[in-house]
């Protein structure tokens, strides 16, 4: 029985799988948030964001890794609002041109509609694989909204160590972004 007990007691151990890198919240406007010198001592990595654009412009934001450019990656989109559904594909495309969606129409800076979204970075820290990018994101407007699920594959081995989220109209203030690491 004792050691019934004690193989018991280790099963309500709880520690936390994510580890808090960095946090970013956005003032001034800014289009590009930037997440740099991301330590390799985890497995995965693990963004997540609130944010709205600075002007009504329905559209996503971009990635860039590392600061590569050139057609080294892949990616896929579905997307749904309630009654509309639609699905992409993309081959050949720039690391820079990983569009991630859900922004509302009409958002700006006159109103309080936020996108909420995760983006996971399988296995970011190896050398050996091409990393993988998946977003799951979306907003509710009161009775409308959208909902998206991105992914992509950036065809390099390199680790990462540098993310830049791109909004070319900015990020409107108070959006926010954080960067976590998985063990």
């Amino acid at each position: 029985m004792r050691i019934l007990g004690v193989t018991a007691s280790s099963i309500l151990k709880v520690t936390s799988s994510y580890e808090s890198i960095a946090t970013v919240t956005a003032s001034g406007g800014p289009t590009t948030i930037t997440f740099s010198s991301i330590p390799s001592t985890y497995k995965h990595l693990q963004i997540r964001m609130n944010w709205k654009p600075n002007s009504g412009a329905a559209s996503g934001f971009y990635l860039r890794v590392n600061g590569a450019t050139g057609n080294n990656a892949t990616a896929h989109q579905m997307a749904g609002d309630g009654s509309t559904t639609s699905a992409y594909g993309y081959s050949s495309t720039d690391i820079g041109d990983l569009l991630l969606l859900a922004t509302p129409t009409g958002v700006g800076t006159g109103t309080d509609i936020f996108s909420a979204g995760i983006i996971d970075v399988s296995d970011y820290e190896s050398t050996t694989k091409y990393k993988t990018f998946r977003h799951f994101g979306g907003y509710d407007a009161n009775g409308s909204g959208s909902i998206n699920l991105n992914s992509g594959v950036w065809l390099s081995t390199s680790a990462v160590n540098q993310i830049d989220i791109k909004k070319g109209e900015g990020f409107a203030n108070g959006s926010s972004f954080a960067l976590y690491g998985i063990k």
